[in-house]
């Protein structure tokens, strides 16, 4: 019976509640490479609120562009409910991406999700699917967000979009997150805005999940929790740093920022770190150029240029120190 695909057995916890209104619906559209734990991690608790309250509160249904099974990032196989189709009214339409979102994004997709947004449907994305919605010019003037490792790429793309930190973003009916454990932290907010703050706990606790408390916490642990240090004139330049990608500033710049000396930004990094400043600053860039090589079609060139290296030889130079390879190798590579 098709109900008991939605209502589970549960084995004792129950949320007993009086609804007698119609079902949410939920579509995830899974593009190949999705991240499963971000979907799985949206549906779980969907499919948790139905079995503590022994009601059909939400269906959920999966979709691919064609209906064709698609391969996710670990390598797994789903094979989707349906192909593209129209959205019903008041259900949910969720784009779920993963690694190489920019290469996976059709024209098929794109045109599905102009359609259902002239409809005024609700949608959103989940993990990297916001290359999806900017693409659809969804994202126009809205709030949104992805992971983190995507942000860069996006922002090379889409100049005058601004994806924010936080775990989640909720803009009118327009709902974005950074993917992995987020979507929960998501779907958790949209239960309890419709069923109360009792079952979207009780749920959490289900998931073995603790609440973040605010969709605006941040996506990344804080420099201080990454370095194991909490010293405020560090983490102030490093913080600087982080800032300051494309026009790298001098250690003298950043020490006057602080307000201390050049040796002292030197022996704080030499102290906590084991590295200079000089080289921790590089290191960074060079972070940031290695994720737009595999996230944009940006030249060698562009790149050394958004991440502050004086030419492409430089760049390549200290990139082939680093990871192995030159910047075009690697980017084969990755192809």
């Amino acid at each position: 019976m098709q109900q008991d695909r939605f209502i589970q057995r549960a084995a004792s916890a129950n949320f007993p509640m009086e609804f007698e209104g119609p079902p949410e619906d939920f579509y995830f559209l899974l593009v190949p490479k999705a991240t499963m734990l971000a979907v799985a991690a949206a549906i779980e608790p969907l499919r948790i609120a139905n079995q503590l309250t022994k009601r059909q509160l939400y269906r959920w249904y999966t979709m691919s562009e064609d209906g064709r099974p698609i391969t996710c990032s670990n390598g797994m196989t789903v094979t989707p409910d349906m192909a593209l189709e129209p959205l019903p009214a008041n259900s949910y339409g969720f784009v779920c991406s993963g690694v190489e979102p920019q290469d996976t994004v059709t024209d098929g997709t794109l045109n599905w999700l102009r359609r259902e947004d002239r409809f005024g449907r609700r949608l959103g994305s989940i993990c990297s699917g916001a290359f999806a919605l900017a693409r659809a010019g969804i994202l126009k003037n809205r709030r949104f967000t992805m992971h983190w490792e995507n942000q860069p790429g996006l922002i090379e793309e889409f100049p005058d979009l601004q994806p924010s930190p936080n775990l989640y973003e909720v803009d009118g009916r327009i709902m974005t997150c950074g993917g992995g454990n987020s979507a929960l932290d998501m779907i958790l907010t949209l239960i309890e805005q419709r069923h109360g703050s009792e079952l979207a706990i009780m749920v959490a606790d289900m998931c073995i999940h603790m609440r973040s408390g605010a969709q605006r916490a941040p996506q990344r642990s804080a420099n201080s929790a990454a370095i194991g240090c909490r010293n405020r004139n560090l983490l102030a330049a490093i913080q600087i740093m982080e800032q300051e990608i494309e026009e790298p500033l001098s250690m003298d710049d950043i020490a006057n920022k602080l307000g201390v000396s050049r040796r002292q930004v030197e022996r704080l990094f030499k102290r906590y770190l084991n590295q200079s400043p000089i080289s921790y600053y590089n290191d960074l860039r060079l972070s940031r150029a290695y994720g737009m090589l595999n996230e944009t079609d940006l030249t060698v060139t562009e790149i050394a240029a958004a991440t502050g290296f004086r030419s492409s030889s430089h760049m390549a130079r200290v990139f082939r120190e680093k990871y192995g390879s030159s910047p075009n190798a690697h980017r084969k590579s990755w192809a």
